[in-house]
């Protein structure tokens, strides 16, 4: 049975820079599958994990809808465990500030935000033990629950069981702290293990151990990109279908039309790019900000865009509101919701109307999936890439889109 490991894996795993070579495939692509976990979508909490996750100010109005939502959530869990306390869940940055230690006095683990809000996950293997992780092209992070924590932060969790794994090594004296938006931090140890994603094989490859990311260690991609056909790998998420990453080639059955290709910076680590411009439903073209900066994030779940771009997009929504109770836009679950345009390094690639309705908040309300960052970087997450396939070039640092088919 496959075990679920709440981590950020990413395009973007952490690797040794004396890591071994990979296997020579060419090209090879993982498959996401369901989460079985999954509580469904929420919101406030989808909104808050992102602001979070960015260190981008947070408004009172999301932190106090969040709550609201931890508590029913909280209440509903008591219920059905008939129980009046749940478990702890270890993980990186908290939801609600509790923190577990690791037993053996090497770092700390806080709580994070529900484990179970991602609703895909892709097999890895590491080590041996296969866990379905969270593709993240927005993070460095790859941490596991292991034995190392107590039972407390490992409650509902298959960990990682470093001494079961006959490739496992401790990395002596390489030990990580990081904190987190919300105030709250990690820190633990690190080793080395054989990872295998999609039948691409890494050995001696960094995973921490409740830990956070170094920039001082080359990435999973890093490391398996020169074995590839072409140093790409793409993302084919649609709505309500698993999807897949696929590494070393631009499949062009899986979209209509030409890929449309812009320069990226990855100086921050991101896959960046100008995005001033927006238009709704095809309409004129207007700008929201000169100089606009956005990233493409496949582990970020709401598209979070300029507030210009939010309010001049739901004004044309009959009944849309920016609701203090929910955190963000709303608009009545039957209202037909216009497509959207955005400027993707000058270029622009359409959302469809359908991908941003996110979740039902009440019989009548929705929540969108489309929101306002209240800071200056915009993260497009997988409001986006449902209606996009998008390619990532690590050869010449640039990012190709095109619509699904």
């Amino acid at each position: 049975m496959h075990s679920f490991a709440k981590l950020l894996f990413v395009f973007g795993l952490l690797a040794l820079a004396s890591a071994s070579p990979v296997q020579k495939r060419g090209v090879f692509k993982v498959e996401r599958v369901p989460n079985p976990k999954y509580t469904g979508r929420n919101g406030p909490r989808a909104l808050l994990k992102t602001l979070r996750k960015y260190r981008m100010p947070i408004p009172a109005s999301v932190a106090n809808a969040a709550a609201q939502q931890n508590e029913m959530i909280s209440k509903r869990q008591q219920r059905k465990k008939g129980k009046g306390h749940g478990g702890k869940k270890g993980g990186a940055a908290g939801a609600n500030g509790q923190g577990a230690a690791v037993t053996n006095g090497t770092g700390l683990v806080t709580a994070t935000p529900e484990a179970n809000d991602v609703e895909y996950l892709s097999p890895v293997d590491i080590g041996g033990q296969t866990l379905n992780l969270d593709f993240d092209s927005g993070s460095s992070d790859l941490w596991v629950f292991n034995t190392q924590l107590s039972a407390a932060a490992t409650q509902g969790h298959t960990v990682f069981d470093p001494e079961k794994s006959k490739t496992f090594a401790l990395m002596q004296g390489a030990s990580f702290s990081i904190s987190y938006g919300d105030g709250s931090g990690a820190a633990g140890n690190v080793g080395t293990d054989t990872v295998n994603v999609g039948g691409a094989t890494v050995t001696k490859q960094a995973v921490e151990l409740a830990t956070a990311v170094s920039r001082s260690f080359k990435t999973f991609f890093d490391n398996v990109k020169s074995s590839l056909a072409e140093p790409v790998f793409t993302a084919d998420l649609r709505a309500q279908a698993a999807g897949a990453y696929e590494f070393g080639r631009v499949d062009t059955s899986k979209f209509t039309g030409d890929m449309t290709w812009v320069p990226v910076n990855t100086t921050d680590g991101f896959w960046q790019f100008t995005s001033e411009k927006f238009a709704i439903d095809g309409g004129a073209p207007q700008t929201s900000t000169a100089g606009a900066q956005a990233i493409a994030d496949t582990g970020t779940t709401l598209l979070l865009a300029d507030p210009a771009v939010a309010q001049a997009y739901y004004s044309q929504v009959d009944g849309a509101q920016d609701d203090q109770q929910q955190g963000g836009f709303t608009f009545p679950c039957n209202a037909e919701l216009p497509d959207l345009q955005l400027d993707v390094g000058g270029n622009m690639a359409t959302v469809k109307g359908s991908d941003i309705n996110f979740a039902q908040v009440d019989a009548q309300t929705c929540f969108g999936g489309l929101q306002a960052t209240p800071a200056g970087l915009q993260v497009y997450g997988d409001i986006f890439f449902k209606s996009n396939f998008v390619a990532f070039n690590n050869g010449n640092n640039s990012l190709g889109f095109a619509q699904h088919i």
